[in-house]
């Protein structure tokens, strides 16, 4: 097993390909550079545009986070993330509520493979307040359940996990600087929520113990991104230096 306590380096800030066909990812990803940020892969564009966009986003210098969030019986898990990290990205995701019997299986899958990806767990979705937590036999705050969660990924042998940045310290306090907390949800100061309710700026959100920054919308919306991306990571490092 590879030991765990990975210290965050490189570009905090991971874009969101959020697109429909493989032209608008690749269109935006022109527009950026490997030294500003990384770049994640989620449902819907791995559907429409499939491993051969994640591999040409590789060849261009990205890391990708490859964001499909596998939750399913332990050996199926375990061949998904096997057959993920064939296609060179840096970090893929499963869905912590599959149990330790899942997750272990997905880590084990991992542990042979010549370039093994960074392997974390989603706990709660950053659209999820307690009500629907609730709807779904959850009896817990989400900071509470998440934690829950968290322990179980780092008990499991995984390298971190996505969470809510309003969870992020608490998860790094319980668990160590070296475990990884991904946090979505992340908005500029004055925009607008979407879809995702515990949401957080950049500046805040590092302050509250996150180590990378998954961004869409601010960058992906923008006329300029790799201004706005500039602007995120001057928050990052204004953070990182004061520390």
């Amino acid at each position: 097993m590879r030991e765990q306590g990975a210290v965050a380096l490189g570009p905090r800030v991971v874009v969101a390909l959020d697109f429909a066909d493989a032209a608008s990812a690749l269109a935006l990803a022109g527009r950026l550079t490997p030294q500003s940020c990384r770049l994640k892969v989620g449902k819907e564009l791995f559907t429409a545009a499939g491993p051969q966009l994640v591999a040409t986003l590789a060849q261009r210098g990205f890391d990708i986070f490859l964001d499909l969030k596998f939750h399913d019986i332990p050996n199926t898990v375990a061949q998904a993330c096997r057959a993920a990290s064939q296609l060179g990205v840096w970090m893929l995701n499963v869905h912590a509520l599959g149990g330790r019997a899942m997750l272990e299986a997905a880590r084990e899958a991992l542990e042979a493979m010549p370039h093994r990806p960074l392997l974390i767990a989603v706990t709660v979705l950053t659209s999820l307040e307690e009500a629907e937590l609730r709807e779904v036999g959850i009896e817990a705050r989400p900071l509470d359940a998440a934690l829950r969660l968290a322990t179980l990924a780092h008990d499991s042998g995984l390298d971190g996990v996505v969470c809510s940045a309003h969870e992020a310290g608490r998860i790094r306090d319980a668990l160590g600087e070296g475990f990884l907390r991904v946090t979505p949800g992340i908005r500029l100061a004055g925009e607008q929520a979407g879809d995702q309710k515990r949401i957080m700026t950049p500046r805040l959100a590092m302050e509250s113990g996150s180590s990378y920054l998954v961004v869409g919308r601010p960058v992906t919306r923008a006329a300029e991104p790799l201004q706005i991306l500039a602007q995120i990571n001057d928050e990052i490092a204004a953070v990182e230096n004061r520390a």
